[in-house]
């Protein structure tokens, strides 16, 4: 049970100032671990200011991870935006805003960390993608195509790390819908709240919707050596949705 653990570990979550994020950074620090929360400035008070999409962002915050802590044991590319709209509805610029957010800043991510990830003894990689990445909705056109990005793009990733010595492990989180900010506003832009709520809660073969903190375990679970030997994976946290 030891190998549970993520002391001595600095790990970088980006999106770290929403409900996921926010959960997932709690987690690491009762495992031992020192999470550096990163999100938009004007979200907050991030510990490191970061805009995923930006390329010149991402090397600063990088190289100011490099002189602060000397190291890089984790990096969990959370940051993520939704909208509906199936493929006529949704406007060229959200496509492009979308898939900025959810997949050009997992590739960036990966990109710039990977030379500070390679100096760790346990360098781990995880990307937050959705069991949206995995099956199709006529209304999540941008959606599917981003977190789909993000699937196949942490297998390529992982492939990559595999080659280093010692190697830097990638793998995908595929939550369902899980209680938070995202459903909220979802739910929220429907003309009958409390009937989407419903709604999703009976897709969910278990009945209910996901928890922040059981998203934030399995992302210490795959940061740790309780995983070593998983790499290129893609972990449901969907509650049966996939399997049904």
């Amino acid at each position: 049970m030891n190998d549970l653990g993520l002391k001595g570990h600095v790990v970088l979550v980006t999106g770290a100032l929403g409900t996921l994020g926010s959960a997932m950074c709690r987690a690491i620090e009762a495992a031992g671990g020192t999470a550096i929360g990163s999100d938009l400035a004007e979200r907050g008070e991030p510990d490191i200011a970061l805009d995923v999409t930006s390329e010149d962002n991402w090397r600063s915050v990088v190289a100011e991870i490099g002189r602060s802590h000397g190291r890089l044991d984790g990096l969990v590319n959370n940051a993520g935006v939704g909208t509906p709209g199936d493929v006529e509805q949704t406007s060229f610029a959200e496509w492009r805003r979308v898939m900025a957010v959810n997949a050009d800043g997992v590739f960036l991510g990966c990109k710039y960390a990977m030379p500070l990830l390679a100096k760790s003894k346990a360098a781990s990689i995880v990307n937050i993608s959705s069991a949206s990445g995995i099956v199709g909705g006529a209304n999540l056109a941008a959606y599917n195509a981003s977190k789909g990005a993000v699937r196949l793009l942490t297998k390529s990733v992982a492939l990559s790390g595999a080659r280093k010595r010692p190697p830097v492990r990638c793998n995908s989180v595929h939550p369902a819908f899980i209680e938070g900010d995202m459903v909220d506003r979802m739910v929220q832009g429907r003309p009958d709240p409390t009937k989407a709520m419903a709604k999703l809660n009976a897709q969910i073969p278990i009945g209910r919707l996901g928890q922040p903190h059981e998203v934030a375990n399995t992302v210490v679970w795959l940061l740790s050596q309780a995983s070593s030997f998983t790499t290129g994976s893609e972990v449901l946290v969907d509650g049966g949705l996939i399997a049904g």
